[in-house]
């Protein structure tokens, strides 16, 4: 991504409003994430609960609708790697890491309410996919929220650490995978 000269911001200051409007309309239609993140920063009715509920919604569609066929474990790869997109780039639109957090517990709902029957699978992709989403998830919440929050994430991320550990697959990950949210002293 490009960086902004001093020049460049010098000539974007003298532009006149309408101009400026007229830029800034352009490149918002032309691009996407640049047109939620405006929405997201100028709207009054866009907030963070709306962005989770739709964000939520289009992972719970990615599962619902993209999880099928003859290869399911395959199609739950692609799932899981698809909602990790949309949870990436709802970071990049809000900066906000809790809702990151909450957006990729979410998703490992879904896949332990409904899919762990796959993790048996002959196929590890699926169960690896999902391991490392679950140590993504720790990780993230050790290094980015402050420690007094640790504890309302405690019980669901060291459920979920179980479930993956009481798997046989869960020795010959290539990752660490830690057994439980550490608790600082």
């Amino acid at each position: 991504m490009p960086v902004p000269s001093a020049e460049f911001k010098k000539a974007l200051q003298r532009l006149p409003e309408k101009e400026k409007e007229a830029l800034l309309l352009r490149a918002a239609r032309r691009d996407a994430e640049l047109y939620e993140t405006l929405s997201f920063e100028l709207l009054p009715d866009v907030t963070i609960e709306t962005i989770f509920e739709e964000t939520s919604d289009r992972i719970h569609e990615l599962f619902a609708v993209g999880a099928t066929g003859r290869l399911l474990n395959r199609s739950l790869t692609k799932a899981l790697q698809k909602a990790t997109k949309e949870v990436a780039r709802t970071r990049r639109i809000t900066k906000d890491k809790r809702l990151e957090i909450d957006l990729n517990l979410y998703t490992l709902r879904v896949i332990f309410d409904n899919y762990t029957g796959q993790f048996d699978s002959v196929y590890g992709g699926f169960y690896t996919a999902t391991a490392r989403l679950a140590a993504r998830t720790t990780q993230l919440i050790s290094s980015n929220l402050h420690e007094d929050l640790w504890l309302e994430y405690k019980s669901d991320i060291d459920d979920l650490l179980a479930q993956l550990h009481a798997r046989t697959k869960s020795h010959g990950l290539k990752f660490s995978l830690p057994r439980e949210l550490v608790l600082p002293d």
